[in-house]
């Protein structure tokens, strides 16, 4: 990709990432940011594991511990991927240690550092000399990534393993995420052009304005405790997952503990088949169904559980509107999902906005609340719901 181009897609790109998040900040939609700040020019980078660039990862201004993903290749359907908070986003910090991570012939021949989105969303700093790989090393556990491992063309990437996005995209979702892509560019031009939104800044826009001119309707719900969410505020843990393979048993463990089921991890990963914390394994694909097994033992049969193979927005929504929160499951890795907003202009369509509050235990002993995962930038493999069984 031309880096010229690429430059100008981001300067557009963050303004329209910009304009979306004012526009969802003054519907009551949005994610906590600082409307006095802007999105920070200093953008990273980060690459498909295919060497094609993915998205670029900034800091988002006066807001502590937070940072935007903005699309840089249009197969993600949208400028605006995620918003993250509760982790610094701190790239050189990351590259060094990295490098200390990597045997000192590698470190010394290495001529290029890039930052590869090797499992999306999880992401690590590669190596390179002459363009060619000398070694990747995963950001936060700063373990060496292994080569790809051999796999049948139907089965989804382990826990730790390399994929590519944008190779491994169905077809149909592509040529849908390329339409949405090109439509919500177009119109989200037009907006910021009128709102006046430059140079990445956010702007504090009246909300009935908005609402005589975008017609928008938007809802939101995020966990509580009970189904009464005026009187007390969200209700749900994150946990970090203790191991580089272990996110099932933490997204588990985060749905036991929003019913008061207090397991440790280990304990929860024992129950999975997980192996030990010294001696750590993933869940196979093959043994998805382990995940409701779990939930369901484990609450001495007290969670009815149900896995469901091709999860929508409008499940996730239904979930959470009855107070539930789900374990999902994206290529190569396992979340928790504890809230959901949307937004529907009839007039602007551009401004429509599916998203998810994600609870992900990566990177371990951590994780990070993202709030909001664009739900079409995604691909949801899997969901396991629980609902308590009634007598």
């Amino acid at each position: 990709m031309d880096t010229s181009a690429s430059a100008d897609d981001l300067a557009r790109n963050a303004n329209l990432v910009a304009c979306q998040l004012s526009i969802l900040t003054a519907l009551g939609a949005g994610p906590v940011v600082d409307l006095r700040a802007r999105i920070s020019k200093a953008a990273t980078l980060v690459y498909d594991i295919n060497g094609e660039p993915l998205f670029w990862r900034s800091v988002i201004e006066r807001t502590p511990d937070s940072y935007v993903d903005i699309a840089a290749h249009p197969a993600l359907g949208s400028p605006l991927v995620a918003v993250s908070h509760g982790l610094a986003w701190t790239p050189d910090a990351f590259v060094e240690q990295a490098r200390r991570a990597l045997p000192k012939r590698a470190a010394a021949s290495a001529d290029e550092v890039r930052f590869v989105a090797y499992s999306f969303p999880k992401v690590a700093v590669q190596f390179l000399k002459d363009g060619a790989e000398v070694a990747m090393v995963e950001l936060f556990t700063w373990s060496l990534v292994p080569e790809r491992y051999d796999r049948a063309k139907d089965e989804p990437p382990g826990n730790f393993e390399r994929w590519s996005y944008l190779d491994e995209q169905p077809a149909r979702r592509r040529r849908a995420n390329l339409r949405r892509y090109a439509e919500r560019v177009e119109g989200l031009t037009e907006i910021a052009g009128r709102l006046e939104i430059r140079d990445r800044r956010f702007v504090d826009i009246d909300a009935t304005s908005l609402f005589d001119w975008l017609r928008p309707r938007t809802d939101s719900r995020e966990l509580h405790y009970s189904g009464r969410a005026g009187d007390h505020s969200t209700c749900y843990e994150l946990r970090g997952q203790e191991t580089n393979v272990w996110c099932v048993a933490a997204s588990v463990q985060m749905v036991l503990d929003f019913y008061r089921y207090d397991y440790d991890q280990t304990r929860v990963a024992s129950q999975l088949g997980l192996g030990t914390k010294a001696n750590p394994s993933g869940l196979p694909y093959t043994r998805d169904g382990d995940t409701a097994t779990a939930l369901h033992v484990m609450s001495n049969n007290s969670l009815t559980t149900v896995m469901n193979t091709s999860p929508t927005f409008a499940q996730y929504r239904s979930e959470i509107l009855a107070n539930r929160p789900l374990v999902s499951f994206v290529p190569g890795h396992s979340r928790s999902v504890a809230g959901y907003t949307r937004t529907i202009s009839p007039l602007f369509p551009s401004l429509n906005f599916n998203g998810l509050l994600v609870f992900d235990p990566w990177p371990p002993n951590a994780g990070v609340i993202t709030r909001w995962e664009n739900y079409d930038t995604q691909t949801y493999r899997r969901t396991f719901t629980a609902h308590v069984t009634l007598v």
